[in-house]
């Protein structure tokens, strides 16, 4: 180490050889060191200012990253600490037969406060209950004060938005959200179903299906893997909408408290259109209150059992035939009234002694589906009915349908063989007298109801082709000869059978002026297409000098007049004119 001499020796000697004062000399030295002291300080403070003033620099660097960063992101909701799997809220489309939209997915908005954000509670509270009729200015005044985070709706409309934003209240903050859309409202509703939001966060919501094929579908239409393959149903919207409007205008012409109907291809099972009234809207689906069955949400078409009268009569007729014990032509007894244990089974009309198979049910006979079905006996009458999937419910791709089980006989007695032979004592429902219908026309090969685009196998032989077709006859002259008259299209050639029940009542009897008219048709006669069931619960025709009330004067126009619709609809031209049945 080199060390600086204090005092600058040879200068100060030197100035003494020279006469010179060497204190002087001392002072510069001094003073030289001193500046060079106090240049060494300044450049080490320097470098100390410049070193904080960087460590500043990339502090306020980062906090300022990372406050952008959450400024960019969705707002979330404060976290427990625990991790919790990401939120699923897509859901595929649902499509009807010709590839237009039932169901879709549709971006929106939550709404949500943070508490402590709200620079006026009093005011937001206000602001949100004018904006919102539904909601309470005192109820969010309280959850504003007791709560950090308070839901406020969990979807907005686009004004909605706009007016909370309006409020310019900083603690009201909106999340992404998917909504489920019904794009046509209330038609196929019951098909559809409806969903609900199950786990939510205010950056996403999952919707989930809580009633019809939005339900028995939810794994699917929820599926990622799927890669937003939409379901694809039987339905033709076009079809739907004409049989809903044909079906509103049938149940206020003739003063029913409700009505049903239910189309479906003979020959594949797959429903084209069904229909339940009173029905609803899926966008906002109402709470069931009361009685379920008096819900609107109630799909009376495949939810709904009941008695259909005469309508199961070409079903006894179905069952002698095949069983070999009588043909269209052979005569049954029809003298009555027939007396059973007590009980009177009688006949709207006289209808003599004697009747045709053909005319039994032409003329809608009682006593001769009794007969006939005692004569087959009870045991092949049950299986008759299972071979046609009337003892089960219908496994349709609806969760409401395969809960829907049919009311049996128990005891099954020689009584109920008979009651049950021109349905009375079985209560099914109007997608399970389709299918039948379908299952007897279509050649006699069971069909399995569907609502899904492609078609399900067909079932195994339930009559032969010649049963078959002397059903399509009989059932040809039910509309041309006999109860169903008013049901003829010109051009569509309908076929079908009516039937007229008696509404049961609270007190496990029947009611005196309250019935269940139903027309089963099948369209063209000759080789059905379509099955069409119509279905009105307390139908009263007021247009006589007396209430009609019979299907005949109910359902039966109402259902043509459904034909006269969808026909062209469904690109049916009309066939030329034909005679009379055989």
């Amino acid at each position: 180490m080199i060390r600086v001499p204090l005092r600058p020796l040879a200068r100060v000697l030197r100035a003494r050889a020279d006469g010179e004062d060497p204190d002087r000399i001392e002072a510069e030295a001094r003073a030289a060191r001193m500046r060079a002291r106090q240049r060494a300080e300044r450049l080490r403070a320097e470098r100390r200012l410049f070193l904080l003033a960087g460590t500043f620099l990339l502090a306020f660097g980062v906090v300022g990253g990372r406050m952008a960063m959450v400024a960019a992101s969705p707002p979330a909701e404060a976290g427990s600490g625990f991790s919790h799997p990401a939120i699923a809220s897509q859901r595929a489309d649902i499509l009807d037969a010709e590839g237009r939209i039932l169901a879709t997915n549709l971006a929106t908005h939550s709404l949500y406060a943070q508490t402590r954000d709200l620079v006026d509670p009093e005011a937001a509270a206000l602001g949100l209950a004018r904006i919102f009729p539904d909601l309470d200015a005192d109820a969010l005044r309280k959850a504003f004060s007791r709560r950090k985070f308070v839901w406020i709706k969990l979807s907005l409309s686009p004004e909605q938005r706009q007016a909370v934003h309006d409020l310019g209240e900083p603690g009201l903050l909106f999340g992404p959200r998917e909504i489920r859309l019904y794009p046509n409202g209330r038609i196929a509703a019951h098909i559809l179903g409806g969903t609900r939001f199950g786990d939510q966060g205010v950056h996403a919501a999952e919707i989930i299906g809580t009633a019809g094929v939005e339900l028995r579908f939810d794994a699917f239409l929820r599926d990622p893997n799927a890669g937003g393959r939409p379901l694809q149903l039987s339905i033709d919207l076009s079809v739907q909408a004409a049989v809903e409007s044909g079906l509103a205008g049938g149940r206020a012409s003739m003063n029913a408290k409700a009505a049903s109907a239910v189309l479906m291809e003979a020959a594949t099972g797959r429903v084209v259109a069904m229909a339940s009234l009173p029905d609803f809207d899926p966008n906002s689906r109402p709470r069931i209150t009361g009685k379920a069955a008096d819900s609107p949400v109630f799909n009376r078409a495949a939810q709904g059992v009941y008695e259909v009268g005469s309508s199961l009569k070409i079903v006894t007729a179905a069952l002698a035939m095949e069983a070999g014990l009588a043909n269209p032509s052979t005569m049954i007894d029809t003298a009555g009234p027939l007396r059973i244990d007590g009980f009177r089974i009688r006949d709207f009309h006289d209808h003599g002694p004697q009747l045709s198979l053909r005319d039994v049910i032409v003329e809608s006979s009682n006593i001769g589906t009794s007969h006939l079905a005692v004569q087959a006996g009870t045991a092949r009458q049950k299986a008759f009915l299972a071979a046609l999937g009337l003892t089960e419910p219908v496994p349709v791709e609806l969760p409401e349908a395969r809960r829907a089980a049919p009311l049996l006989p128990n005891p099954w007695t020689k009584l109920s063989t008979m009651t049950v032979s021109y349905g009375h004592g079985l209560a099914v429902t109007p997608l399970h007298v389709a299918a039948a219908y379908a299952s007897l026309v279509n050649g006699g090969r069971r069909v399995q109801p569907t609502l899904l685009a492609t078609p399900q196998p067909l079932g195994p032989r339930v009559v032969s082709e010649a049963v078959s077709r002397d059903i399509r006859r009989m059932l040809r002259a039910v509309v041309t000869e006999g109860t169903a008259s008013l049901g003829e299209v010109p051009g569509y050639r309908v076929g079908g059978k009516t039937g007229t029940a008696d509404k049961p009542n609270d007190r496990g009897s029947y009611h005196d002026d309250k019935v269940l008219a139903t027309f089963a048709a099948v369209f063209p006669a000759d080789d059905p297409a379509y099955v069409l069931v119509v279905t009105l619960d307390e139908p009263v025709d007021r247009t006589g000098r007396k209430p009609r009330r019979t299907a005949g004067w109910t359902a039966v126009p109402v259902t043509a007049e459904i034909i006269r619709r969808i026909a062209p609809l469904m690109n049916m031209a009309p066939l030329p004119k034909q005679g009379r049945a055989p």
